[in-house]
């Protein structure tokens, strides 16, 4: 991904994710905004971008943060709103056996006692393999990564969705579940 497209993916993480208000952006209750809107709430800003633009980071993306609507005219970022107001509906999904979570060293103690919490998030964010759950968990440190008995938790009532760029998510994961 070149700058130009990984600036614009950030800027699309920052409004989409936590803060459409910074712009005067409104998302709708599932984290749509239209388009054109953002184009134009961003250029307020000084941010420039256009729609081909915005459908090249969406599609580059590594990390499929984005989705745009059926009819093209709506964006939104797939998981990880801080923002209490948006609530995608995910379908239900009975999740493999193991999943994986990124961390750094220094929020073991943490996690050892209270479990995996969604924080400022809505959900838990797992992944399906150690290796992006270690590049995950570089972000913020050093990395390890927790192994977390999904299907177990699955079996225990405990629900679990897939958004649309393949990252599981869960409310939390108790303590018991962590290895």
């Amino acid at each position: 991904m070149d700058k130009q497209h990984a600036d614009i993916s950030k800027f699309l993480s920052f409004v989409l994710r936590h803060q459409p208000e910074a712009i005067g952006l409104t998302l709708d209750s599932e984290g749509w905004a239209d388009i054109d809107t953002l184009i134009t709430c961003a250029a307020k800003e000084g941010k420039r971008f256009d729609p081909p633009l915005i459908q090249s980071v969406v599609e580059t993306s590594d990390k499929k943060r984005f989705a745009i609507s059926e009819d093209g005219l709506r964006i939104r970022a797939v998981q990880g709103h801080s923002s209490s107001q948006v609530d995608i509906r995910y379908e239900e999904q009975v999740p493999p056996e193991f999943l994986y979570h990124g961390t750094a060293t220094r929020f073991l103690n943490a996690i050892r006692e209270q479990g995996l919490i969604s924080g400022s998030r809505q959900y838990v964010h797992l992944s399906a393999d150690e290796a992006t759950a270690v590049t995950v968990g570089q972000r913020h440190g050093k990395p390890v990564v927790l192994k977390i008995r999904a299907l177990e938790m699955y079996q225990q009532r405990l629900v679990f969705y897939r958004a649309e760029n393949g990252v599981w998510l869960s409310g939390s994961v108790p303590v018991r579940f962590i290895d």
